[in-house]
């Protein structure tokens, strides 16, 4: 890296830790400390609800995802816009009537407090560990790109982190990622015109698109019914409408953002512009990893993208057969270009009969390519058993530090690092309010007071060194946009139908609900340790089980013995 990119992604940090400090000055209460007064505006909320969401994971591993698998990855989204209309109608006008600061809160006026406790462990539980997913993912991307010690990465985004989100609390949050967004969408639009300008110069966009979708990196709808397939329109409109219900509605992660609007308008607001804007912003993350793909068809890219398994793969017992492999790969690369060169020949032409040949020419080039890969894969494998086979996490910013010019460099970098800083504040402060509010509260009866504001500080402080710890000691995860959803899948459909129930099921008392919600989790984890069952499909398998067995429980038990 240059001294400018140093400096801009210097300065870019520096900016937001300042801003955020600025912007959370005197908190003096809970209400202002926790939920920013309640005064917040629509696009305010819209822009801390997809900053939230979109961690450094979803920039770092999303565009991997479409350059080893297509666009179908975009299948998972399809429900969320749904999902923001049905929370609009539904949940936020209860959540604001009640003046909550939770979500778990509601659960114990409605039930009682054994399932109100429940439903906020299962919370603390799940994004406890995704906050260390949230920032062990990019360090472990950039101490291998970068050569920089992991531990020290972890540390600096976590101190940074913790340094305005403890002091301001949930303004500072909401405000720093305004601009966090702001560094985040340079950064990715950049880089989007960057690949495509670096094209060769008698390849169009429109022919890239042809490339890209003639070997099946356009696949963005598949129909096919398969509960064992991860991405299709089923799994995406049934399994991704119950996820992001869940995940939007009761992830207190995400229902904080919308607590903090000025009426119900505001809040319904914000959810409805991030339900229009984050399928668009995902289509375009994942072109921009079917336009690197393109790239990589006219310049060779390294057999696998990991260079810390790669040196390894070098310097092992199999050097010579992995350095063989790696000259044969480059061959094959140059094959390969030399058939997407004639197949674009042909689409010039205007040749349809040319243009289907050549493009059998093109896939079979790129089948040939693939397969000598995957024998450096097994190579490496067989050096270092425990070697990730998935580099996919390392593909895109691979291809910024090797071919993007210095200050497009720490531009992207700041973005990374914005992503993941956005996602860390607002997961340990919606932990620290969780902990405060649905534990100590309970536990010792206050409310309210400077008091409780030291007490939440020192709650989001000790969720943010567990997030630090925990990523020190994160192991493998595989492609980290799915690790952290299939985390999230474990334990989102339990809540959601804990919630359905509480809002829709009147009759259904708490001590049903607190025992539906206890055998669903086990059902979950079952289909996760024995079944195929893609991990969208958990959140349908969590809600359905509570629902029902909620039903059954609450017409067995005899009436004269309550179950509260």
């Amino acid at each position: 890296m240059s001294a400018l990119d140093w400096s801009i992604l210097g300065a870019s940090l520096a900016f937001i830790v300042l801003y955020g400090l600025w912007k959370g000055r005197g908190k003096k209460d809970s209400e202002s400390y926790l939920l920013s007064s309640r005064d917040g505006r629509w696009y305010t909320i819209c822009l801390s609800i997809m900053a939230t969401q979109a961690s450094a994971i979803t920039f770092l591993s999303t565009p991997g995802q479409a350059y080893a698998d297509g666009m179908r990855f975009i299948q998972f989204y399809l429900g969320l816009p749904i999902a923001m209309v049905v929370l609009s109608i539904t949940v936020v006008p209860i959540f604001h009537r009640l003046k909550v600061f939770t979500a778990y809160e509601y659960l114990e006026g409605r039930f009682d407090g054994k399932t109100r406790t429940l439903a906020a462990l299962l919370f603390l539980t799940q994004r406890g560990l995704a906050v260390g997913l949230t920032i062990f993912a990019p360090a472990l991307v950039l101490s291998v790109l970068l050569g920089w010690n992991i531990h020290l990465n972890i540390l600096l985004v976590g101190v940074l982190v913790m340094i305005y989100t403890v002091s301001g609390g949930t303004r500072a949050v909401s405000w720093a990622q305004s601009y966090q967004m702001l560094i985040i969408t340079i950064g990715m639009l950049v880089a989007g015109v960057m690949v495509i300008r670096q094209l060769p110069p008698n390849v169009s966009f429109g022919d890239a698109l042809h490339v890209a979708g003639g070997l099946g990196r356009l696949n963005t709808i598949d129909l096919k019914f398969d509960i064992t397939n991860r991405y299709n329109i089923w799994s995406g409109l049934i399994g991704g409408f119950f996820l992001s219900l869940s995940y939007f509605g009761t992830d207190q992660s995400q229902v904080q953002r919308y607590l903090t609007g000025s009426s119900v308008a505001q809040s319904r607001m914000g959810l409805l512009a991030n339900g229009l804007f984050k399928v668009p912003m995902q289509f375009l993350i994942l072109l921009l990893g079917a336009m690197v793909f393109v790239f990589y068809q006219f310049v060779t890219p390294p057999v696998f993208f990991n260079p810390a398994a790669v040196k390894s793969a070098q310097a092992g017992p199999e050097a010579v057969a992995f350095k063989a492999t790696e000259a044969e790969y480059r061959q094959a690369c140059e094959a390969r270009a030399e058939r997407v060169k004639v197949f674009l020949a042909a689409r010039h032409e205007g040749d349809a009969a040319r243009e289907a040949v050549a493009r059998q020419g093109m896939v079979a080039a790129e089948a040939h390519a693939a397969a000598i890969r995957g024998e450096a894969v097994k190579i490496i494998r067989r050096g270092n058993p425990s070697a990730n086979a998935s580099d996919t996490n390392y593909v895109f910013l691979s291809y910024v530090l090797h071919s993007l010019p210095a200050g497009l460099i720490g531009l992207v970098l700041a973005a990374v690092f914005a992503a993941s800083m956005s996602s860390m504040s607002a997961e340990i402060n919606a932990l620290g309010a969780t902990t405060v509010v649905d534990l100590w509260r309970r536990i010792f009866a206050g409310e309210g007071g400077p008091k409780e504001v030291w007490v939440s500080k020192l709650a989001t402080f000790g969720w943010g060194c567990f997030a630090i710890l925990f990523a020190e000691y994160a192991s493998r995860l595989g492609t980290l946009v799915e690790a952290v959803n299939i985390l999230g899948s474990l334990f989102y459909g339990t809540i959601l139908g804990i919630f359905l129930v509480a809002f829709y099921l009147k009759k259904v008392r708490g001590g049903a609900a607190f025992y539906a919600a206890l055998v669903a989790e086990v059902a979950v984890l079952a289909c996760f340790f024995f079944t195929r069952i893609s991990f969208l499909w958990y959140n349908v398998v969590g809600c359905a089980v509570v629902v029902g067995l909620a039903l059954a429980f609450n017409a067995l038990a005899p009436r004269e013995v309550p179950l509260t």
